[in-house]
């Protein structure tokens, strides 16, 4: 795994996708995106979702399988979002509102077409795409 992959976590509920809107500062400051981040030296993809979620939303998901990635430039060279179907305790998933926000200032649930909309990082809406592909099976 080079330094430069990171996991995106994809909850999916009643046909809708979880979203988180950044909070101002750094580079994807007060854009939408797909909660998750880095893959640290000798994680997987799934401890990466794990710690993420726990550091960002104080919550413990469990990752369900990998739906696909991207690539994608940036100020680092190239880099490899992963995305990867989680599951969010059910309480959280129906209430939001339970979850304590850190990095975020809002989190939502979306549909594929509002998500199309949605001011967006490169990185993250390189997996629209992915998701599209998905739609069928991701809201069995």
């Amino acid at each position: 795994m080079g330094e430069h992959r990171s996991v995106a976590g994809i909850a999916v509920r009643d046909g809708k996708i979880l979203v988180g809107k950044r909070k101002a500062g750094g580079s994807i400051g007060l854009l939408w995106e797909f909660p998750g981040g880095k893959v640290e030296s000798g994680e997987t993809d799934e401890q990466a979702l794990i710690r993420e979620f726990l550091e960002e939303f104080n919550l413990m998901i469990m990752p369900i399988r990998k739906l696909g990635e991207s690539s994608f430039l940036n100020r680092h060279g190239r880099s490899e979002l992963a995305a990867w179907e989680v599951a969010l305790p059910k309480t959280v998933s129906d209430d939001l509102s339970l979850i304590p926000l850190h990095e975020h200032t809002h989190l939502r649930w979306v549909s594929m077409e509002e998500l199309a909309a949605l001011q967006m990082p490169e990185s993250d809406r390189s997996l629209i795409e992915t998701l599209s592909k998905q739609f069928s099976e991701l809201f069995y």
